[in-house]
């Protein structure tokens, strides 16, 4: 037997695949609420998920640091004290290693420990995990806690592997960081991530160009640190953050207003949208009810915006590019920023817009459009990732009868709730496609369906189920709702939107999060359960069967 492979499967009751919040959290919830013997399995050397690999320059979260939290123990939330209002990278590791450690979680838990495949088994009713290196588990229930957003996206640009410098993609971002000063450096996108990373980069380099293909809306942050005052409230009002953050549509600690764009006279909604600019963040989508589903009121918000990035931005050709935004705002996550578009104010800042002269290739010296060559030193891929299915489709999953998840998915996910895929016994997908996921502040959306998963497996060991399944009629239903609350509202109007799978060649044309809204997801979820587990087939061993 080669050297590194187990002549042994080790045996668990559950695998967890990923490190993230998801993932710390139903191995707290399997091990120490349920008393399983679990094991949690991640590919990085250490905890953290999408955080462990986005050490971008500028990497912080949208959602506030007082919601973007845990709330299931009161005591993690008195003793953890953050200390800005949008949490860096680093902060938030040091968070969710503070938990780990705080619940034990790391005994249980291996690192660089790449799951490569997963096979169920129709006689033995479990599932067989691998490894990158040849080791193999096996466990009655799989639950992959992968993250929607950890499948970077390196676009495959004619020539890339030609470049004589240094490229870096912005979801898998060297740990020792990079040096960028003096250099001429080269950025490709202005989605969030690259909102974010421009104005840290212009602050040591030597040029930076920025290579857009899709203008972008962003909202300034105005981040900063936290008052003593504001953390003497996240410390006295927990019921009452954690009240809100679980009752609103977006998972967020504000609530949008019902008072619809158009119905307020124009200057008081002008004077509105000035002061949700100056607050920051993201409750600037929360001041009017219908700036998500109603046009004509979008384009309030839509107009206000461009014309504060023309006030911003003193190059008029430069801030008409900025501004040519082809889709309503928050059709896709609106980012939120630190003077980002205050950037291009910089000498040494140039913006190249890609829909005029387009990437023809890269170069040994750079980049080369349709127009010019573009010498460079570093080029950074701020090309986002293959959203909600990619590191499962890495994955090679086969579920009952042999089927693969590849064919299973090859039109597009498949998913009852967003929690299991019809075919795959015993599998669960922690804020899947076709659940709120990315639509919502991310934690609030984890605690809920890592609660769900576990109830459903204790419900299973008392009742002494071996496997529950979705069928295909279920997923079929569950997909026409998501397409339906999605056509409920702008979001499929933004054409390059990866909600869409659109940034990644070749991927399906489907919406894949639920856009019904988290409050209303939590109640068909509850319902779902109320109601025997309706959509879900609960089968028991075959010698408990037969006694039946």
């Amino acid at each position: 037997m080669p050297e590194g492979i187990q002549s042994t499967v080790a045996r668990y009751d559950a695998i967890i695949i990923g490190a993230g919040f998801s993932g710390l959290y139903q191995l707290h919830c399997l091990r120490d609420k349920l008393g399983l013997n679990v094991k949690l399995l991640e590919a990085g050397g250490g905890i953290g998920g999408t955080w462990y690999w986005n050490r971008y320059p500028g990497a912080r979260c949208d959602s506030e640091s007082h919601s973007y939290a845990y709330f299931f123990s009161k005591e993690l939330l008195e003793e953890w004290e953050w200390s800005e209002r949008y949490p860096g990278h680093a902060e938030i590791r040091r968070y969710l290693s503070h938990v780990a450690d705080r619940f034990d979680l790391k005994r249980d838990m291996q690192f660089d420990a790449r799951v490569t495949a997963a096979h169920y088994s129709d006689t033995k009713q479990d599932w067989t995990v691998e490894t990158e290196a040849g080791e193999r588990f096996q466990a009655t229930y799989l639950i992959a806690a992968v993250g929607c957003l950890s499948s970077a996206n390196v676009p495959n640009i004619p020539g890339r592997d030609d470049f004589a410098g240094d490229w870096y993609h912005t979801g898998r971002w060297p740990h020792e960081g990079v040096d960028f000063s003096g250099k001429r450096v080269g950025q490709i996108g202005t989605g969030s991530t690259g909102i974010q990373a421009v104005p840290v980069i212009a602050e040591t380099a030597g040029h930076l160009t920025v290579f857009q293909r899709t203008a972008n809306y962003s909202i300034p942050a105005r981040n900063g640190p936290l008052s003593g005052e504001f953390k003497k409230y996240m410390r006295s009002e927990h019921d009452q953050i954690r009240e809100v953050v679980q009752t609103t549509p977006n998972g967020h600690p504000f609530r949008i207003s019902d008072t619809p764009a158009l119905d307020v006279d124009p200057a008081r909604r002008q004077a509105l949208y000035e002061h949700a600019w100056e607050t920051g963040g993201l409750r600037f989508r929360a001041i009017f009810q219908d700036l998500i589903t109603n046009k004509e009121a979008n384009d309030t918000a839509s107009d206000f915006l461009k014309n504060k990035i023309r006030e911003v931005v003193k190059d008029p050709e430069t801030a008409r590019v900025l501004s040519d935004i082809d889709h309503p705002f928050a059709a896709k996550r609106p980012p939120i920023d630190t003077h980002y578009f205050e950037a291009y104010n910089r000498d040494n800042v140039s913006l190249v817009d890609l829909r005029a002269t387009p990437i023809e290739r890269i170069t040994a010296n750079g980049i080369q459009t349709s127009d010019r060559e573009y010498p460079l030193d570093i080029i950074v891929f701020a090309t986002g990732f293959d959203a909600m299915t990619g590191t499962m489709l890495k994955i090679d999953i086969t579920g009952r009868d042999g089927r693969t998840l590849k064919d299973a998915w090859h039109a597009g996910p498949r998913t009852y709730l967003g929690l299991q895929i019809p075919g795959f016994p015993n599998l669960f997908t922690l804020t899947g496609p076709g659940s709120p996921s990315v639509l919502c502040n991310m934690p609030v959306a984890i605690e809920q369906h890592v609660n769900w998963v576990t109830d459903c497996i204790r419900h299973m060991r008392e009742h002494d189920h071996a496997t529950i399944e979705t069928t295909e009629d279920r997923a079929d239903d569950w997909i026409a709702e998501v397409n339906r609350a999605a056509d409920a509202t702008l979001l499929p109007q933004a054409n390059h939107s990866w909600y869409l799978g659109a940034n990644v060649p070749g991927k399906p044309r489907i919406f894949m999060p639920y856009a019904g809204g988290m409050d209303r997801y939590r109640t068909i979820c509850d319902e779902v359960v109320e109601n025997g587990y309706d959509g879900f087939v609960l089968t028991k061993t075959g010698a408990e069967a037969a006694a039946d």
